[in-house]
């Protein structure tokens, strides 16, 4: 069979199939970010019931998830180069849902880490073989794109978290919001199962990409280890931003849970899908003019995060905070759909799943592993059950991260840019 080129008519048309697949896995990163989130905005009635200080929170919600999701995610990316992606995303999902769900049973700490741990197996199965399966049902020049589109998921599955479980919790009390979200999703896999796979490297446009399995390449690519680095440090700002907002909003600023439910629902939804795709489409123009282009917007993205995280944890205004909000939460999901299809890019199709594996990984262990515990130790030490203003300070790690991650993805644009030149 031909290479398709970028200038053949076979290389413009999308089938009506690749939206369908797009929009199943989306559905299935709702329910993931779903599922991964709810347990933070129910930290509050779950830390007064069972007696957790914040670092116990941290293990439950972050560590436990991350101990498995990150060991598991590189073998996992492997097997999506080798073996059937749906089946690996059916089965993940199955069972996440089913653990996820399970969690609303836990009675002691011991309990909650062991289902948060056997969520993080499931969701590990979904990164690495979803964005593959994407790049092989759309052409590389709506990568960033079509992947954006499918990170929205984050926003519409974080949203769905403060909605839902902001309002189940209040009402119904936190266990029943891990019923009633986490279950449903065992029946969703039904379709993954179903789903078409194409053949690898169907829509690639250069031979040697799709020819490319040297897995040394992943490590000896510089632009790739700024990548790494920069945005794992990236994500340790925006994950915890999710993680901890809820706290930091009910200690420092007396809101309820139903009250972020709503703010934080209408924010994830209305800003951060839009924002999300358009970040990954505006990467794209972007690249096509300048070689570093998807790293160069996303590191002005990790610098314009600074000040805002400054803003958000020094202003006691709730209306400016608001705003505030708004604008560092689109920063902080609009690099996700960028950073995959550079990474597919750089390593071609044989490697795409080990690729996004070692990402998320890296990514993972910086944001949950390191990040979440370190500001949950730091606010144990600072006395925040007597002072909840000593919060601010905590969180103070991740503007820190963010200067740090310009930094480091301003250098790889430069270097992305010289390798391809």
């Amino acid at each position: 069979m031909p290479t398709i080129t970028s200038e053949s008519p076979a290389a413009d048309r999308v089938p009506a199939y690749s939206w369908y697949a797009l929009a199943l896995l989306s559905a299935v990163y709702v329910l993931n970010f779903l599922d991964r989130t709810v347990i933070y905005v129910l930290f509050t009635p779950i830390k007064k019931e069972l007696a957790l200080t914040d670092l116990q929170l941290a293990l439950v919600g972050t560590l436990s998830f991350v101990i498995l999701y990150t060991s598991l995610g590189i073998p996992f990316g492997r097997l999506a180069d080798r073996g059937s992606r749906k089946v690996m995303i059916g089965a993940g999902l199955a069972v996440w849902s089913l653990f996820s769900g399970l969690t609303g049973f836990a009675h002691s700490f011991e309990e909650l880490f062991f289902c948060r741990l056997m969520v993080g197996v499931g969701e590990a199965t979904l990164g690495p073989a979803a964005l593959s399966l994407l790049s092989d049902y759309f052409p590389p020049r709506m990568r960033a794109t079509v992947q954006s589109v499918y990170a929205s998921a984050i926003a519409l599955g974080g949203g769905l978290a403060f909605f839902l479980g902001g309002s189940i919790g209040q009402i119904y009390g936190w266990r029943w919001a891990f019923y009633l979200l986490g279950f449903p999703g065992v029946a969703l896999s039904l379709l993954v199962f179903a789903l078409r796979e194409p053949p690898r490297g169907n829509t690639e446009t250069t031979p040697i990409a799709a020819s490319s399995s040297d897995w040394t390449l992943l490590f000896r690519s510089k632009p790739l280890r700024y990548l790494f680095a920069g945005y794992a440090l990236f994500a340790l700002s925006s994950n915890n931003l999710g993680i901890w907002a809820t706290a930091f909003f009910v200690r420092v600023h007396h809101m309820t849970l139903a009250q972020i439910g709503i703010a934080g629902g209408i924010l994830s939804v209305l800003v951060g899908i839009p924002v999300t795709i358009l970040g990954g489409y505006y990467a794209d123009r972007f690249s096509r003019k300048f070689s570093g282009g998807r790293m160069a917007v996303t590191a002005c993205a990790a610098l314009a995060s600074i000040p805002l995280w400054l803003g958000l944890l020094y202003i006691n205004n709730l209306v400016v905070l608001l705003l505030l909000n708004v604008v560092l939460y689109g920063l902080a999901l609009m690099w996700v759909g960028p950073a995959a299809a550079d990474i597919h890019d750089i390593a071609g199709p044989n490697l795409r799943g080990l690729g996004i594996g070692i990402f998320f990984s890296i990514a993972n262990i910086a944001a949950y592993g390191i990040g979440s515990p370190l500001i949950g130790k730091l606010s144990d030490v600072l006395g925040v059950v007597t002072n909840p203003e000593q919060m601010r300070i905590a969180l103070l790690v991740c503007p820190a991260a963010c200067a740090l991650s310009a930094l480091l993805l301003w250098m790889g644009s430069r270097a992305r840019a010289e390798a391809r030149a």
